[in-house]
């Protein structure tokens, strides 16, 4: 009943999130070059140089006309899209990628652990293991702290595994007014309801994983907060800002940012104490 249930809720989460990736969002400037070209629940980030541009993120299938329109709404072309990255080898953020890769002529870069998962179309995924989509080729294998470089913008790779194996952690550097900032996209640090912290046999090492992330994203300096769903960083309430013309950039927010890691960082631990109460 136990295992029932949990696959029953995985496939609601999984058909909410579908049903929310077909509805558009208005694309935006974050700072400097970056922008918001997801829709608005799954979080598509282009970053633009003048030898190209970088895309993190392209969601579900169906979500890729919908990242076009965006991009094409700014005033950039896709064909000038580069590199395609990822902050993690679920479907809502990288079944899209073949059709992307496809669309632009991009080169696709994928965090070590993530890599084979995108590559196979979904194979070897922890707990969603019949989740499926078309296979993409990798063309770069990513390690921690490996440089992503186009046009005279530096992305860092931060690998933040547990909630994938390849789970990344992106920081670049962003200007506003003469003013550098500190761009921070946190690949996701949940733990989903059916994830095994304690005893898990397909993934091993998840809770140390879990443990290293939360080490690594409170050490990160950010002042742009951001993540792969909008909701992460309160991206609704910050664009009602942004529309609102408000003298600050909603975005900046290196407070929000530290709250967030926290809270996340306490939920991990009452489910592992939790877990480990249970095994014994």
């Amino acid at each position: 009943m136990k295992s029932f249930l949990q696959s029953l809720l995985l496939l609601i989460v999984a058909i909410s999130s579908n049903a929310l990736a077909d509805e558009p969002f208005p694309a935006h400037k974050i700072a400097g070059h970056t922008y918001y070209v997801g829709s608005k629940a799954l979080a598509t980030y282009l970053i633009t140089t003048p030898e190209g541009h970088i895309v993190i993120n392209s969601s579900f299938d169906e979500t890729v006309p919908l990242i076009r329109a965006s991009i094409e709404s700014l005033g950039f072309k896709m064909t000038d899209v580069k590199i395609i990255l990822a902050s993690h080898a679920h479907s809502d953020h990288v079944e899209g990628h073949a059709a992307l890769k496809e669309l632009t002529g991009a080169k696709v870069f994928v965090m070590q652990g993530d890599d084979a998962v995108i590559s196979s179309g979904g194979v070897g995924q922890y707990l969603y293991q019949d989740s499926r989509w078309r296979p993409c080729a990798v063309d770069r294998v990513l390690k921690d702290g490996d440089e992503v470089k186009l046009g005279g913008t530096t992305l860092i790779a931060r690998s933040t595994p547990g909630h994938t194996r390849g789970c990344t952690t992106w920081t670049w550097r962003e200007s506003e007014d003469g003013k550098p900032l500190e761009v921070v996209v946190i690949g996701s640090p949940n733990v989903n309801p059916g994830y095994r912290l304690v005893g898990n046999q397909d993934y091993p090492t998840i809770a140390k994983d879990y443990a290293k992330t939360f080490d690594v994203l409170l050490k990160l300096r950010c002042d742009i907060f951001l993540g792969a769903h909008g909701d992460y960083y309160g991206m609704l309430a910050k664009y009602d800002r942004l529309k609102a013309n408000e003298k600050a950039n909603p975005f900046i927010d290196p407070e929000g940012y530290r709250a967030y890691v926290e809270l996340k960082q306490k939920a991990f631990q009452k489910n592992l104490a939790d877990q480990q109460a249970a095994s014994q």
